[in-house]
């Protein structure tokens, strides 16, 4: 008889159960973008703003699923006109049928699709990759460690990974459901019958439960069975602490180098002592962002950018020569949006958020297109008249740049 293997029941998940829900037809009306991966962020965070789209660019997907980030990039490079090419790898065909069909609405055909584990990748001979994403999938690996070490076995000395990961602290109550499901609905049960008996459970829970008292747990809800399933029926299931995630990093020769979004690793997000937060947010990034994931304790997930390259590889405003651009977002209708005196205000999972933007902000955004650099933005801005001194404009800029740019709004990129 055969033993079953422990991505066997993974890929028999995720055959039954794509994940997340998909529809095709849809692809018509809008593009999905998300985090990470974005190609503004890739461009930003691992290679300095440098990228030049008109040379190749290789990108690997590795456990696509249903096609989010595969149809993402793609597009994104076709929209940039640069001869890059995509490649899909997951476990599921039903995932890749979805992603496949994603990628024929569009009439994409910069997408390379395989079938397969990526721990198999070191023996793959599929070359080298400029960038690698892995969302959501070291974490059901029966070992993560060899997962990571995996996907920097085909990336280039100079090229980066976009990682997601479930965050220990803000899945409080997940793994003790968990356990419960493994006595009520075994593996050996039906997919359908396991799903109703989890549905049982959640129905019935008592009020002191702590899935039931953690209220940014939702995947259940939005993303209906496959969700459920996913959240609390996996058969392989773990989460990380940001010092965690450096060790593993590290394991694999590659280093951290931004979390996003960037305001909820900051200590001082959370801290209105000024003495505890100006010692806390002196600390390195790892240190900085360990200290900020106990003090929030809501980090369901973390997201983030980490590199084999020994030098900064994060787009820096301070070169005047940067172009600043807005992530999904237009500048004069941003900036038209503003009232002024009224702070930039964000929901971090229930931790509400404000910060005061600088006088000049809307001016600023308002100027921001994508193709104007720092320094071409103070010159349009004197056309309009009211010019302000340099150094009182450049310091308002970095203000702003920092508070759009640690709620992801706010990009940089270099002309190439």
């Amino acid at each position: 008889m055969t033993v079953p293997q422990p991505l066997d029941e993974v890929r028999a998940q995720y055959e039954a159960l794509p994940y997340p829900p998909r529809d095709p037809r849809e692809e018509a009306l809008r593009l999905i973008t998300g985090t990470p991966s974005h190609i503004l962020e890739v461009n930003h965070y691992l290679f300095s703003g440098r990228l030049n789209f008109a040379r190749p660019f290789r990108a690997l997907v590795a456990g696509g699923g249903t096609g989010d980030a595969c149809i993402m990039l793609a597009q994104q490079l076709v929209d940039r006109r640069c001869p890059g090419e995509v490649v899909y790898l997951d476990l599921s065909t039903a995932s890749r049928a979805i992603c496949e069909a994603r990628a024929k609405v569009r009439g994409l055909r910069n997408i390379t699709f395989l079938t397969g584990s990526l721990l198999d990748l070191p023996g793959m001979a599929i070359g080298e990759f400029d960038y690698v994403d892995c969302t959501g999938v070291l974490h059901h690996l029966p070992d993560p460690t060899a997962g990571m070490q995996a996907l920097a076995s085909v990336l280039r000395d100079e090229g980066g990974v976009g990682i997601m990961l479930y965050g220990q602290y803000g899945r409080t109550g997940v793994y003790p459901m968990q356990e419960l499901l493994r006595t009520l609905a075994p593996l050996s049960m039906k997919v359908n019958d396991r799903i109703a008996m989890a549905k049982r459970l959640i129905r019935f829970l008592p009020t002191t439960n702590l899935f039931r008292r953690n209220p940014y747990l939702n995947d259940h809800v939005t993303g209906g069975d496959a969700g459920l399933y996913d959240l609390l029926l996996h058969s392989i299931d773990r989460a990380y602490t940001v010092p965690e995630i450096g060790d593993m990093a590290a394991s694999a020769g590659l280093r951290v180098v931004a979390f996003l979004e960037p305001v909820r690793y900051e200590p001082s997000t959370y801290m209105s002592d000024p003495v505890i937060a100006r010692l806390a947010s002196a600390l390195p990034l790892l240190e900085r962002a360990a200290f900020a994931e106990r003090l929030a304790g809501n980090l369901r997930t973390h997201v983030f950018y980490a590199t084999r390259a020994g030098f900064d590889t994060v787009a820096r405003p301070e070169d005047t020569q940067s172009i600043p651009v807005l992530r999904e977002m237009d500048g004069p209708t941003l900036a038209a949006s503003l009232q002024p005196g009224a702070p930039l205000i964000a929901n971090l999972d229930g931790f509400p958020w404000r910060a005061q933007l600088p006088a000049l902000a809307p001016r600023i955004i308002s100027q921001i297109d994508g193709r104007k650099s720092v320094a071409e933005i103070y010159t349009a801005m004197g056309a309009q008249g009211g010019l302000p001194r340099w150094e009182d404009f450049y310091a308002q800029f970095e203000d702003l740049y920092v508070k759009l740019n640690g709620v992801n709004h706010l990009l940089l990129r270099f002309r190439t």
